[in-house]
């Protein structure tokens, strides 16, 4: 019998908890909205590319991933690298290849940087 009490207790207060964390979520801000998941504004040439002229970093990263594949361009003996054509050129620095780890910072430099 004490086992059922403690049980019903213990669901009101899971009920309360719950909804004391639903309205905290409703008042912070979405994670989507932050980080790598922020979208700002990008150079007109990674504009061109992605066809828009906002994106956020793990946007542009995706894309040129599925253009690699699309176009067949990952070094089939170094899966790490990428071979660039021209588009991949224009926003790579003009770099004939392009490794895991020079991605990101690459295409660092077409996120324009906000003043707030």
């Amino acid at each position: 019998m004490a086992s059922s009490a403690l049980g019903r207790g213990s669901r009101v207060l899971m009920a309360a908890g719950k909804a004391a964390s639903a309205s905290a979520a409703a008042k912070a801000p979405p994670r989507s909205n932050m980080g790598i998941m922020k979208v700002v504004p990008v150079s007109p040439v990674l504009g061109n590319f992605l066809g828009t002229s906002e994106a956020s970093r793990s946007l542009a990263v995706k894309k040129v991933w599925e253009y690699v594949k699309l176009h067949n361009l990952q070094n089939p003996a170094n899966k790490k690298e990428i071979f660039c054509d021209e588009t991949l050129k224009t926003i790579f620095s003009g770099k004939d290849t392009v490794g895991f780890p020079e991605i990101a910072r690459l295409l660092s430099q077409h996120f324009i940087k906000s003043s707030a």
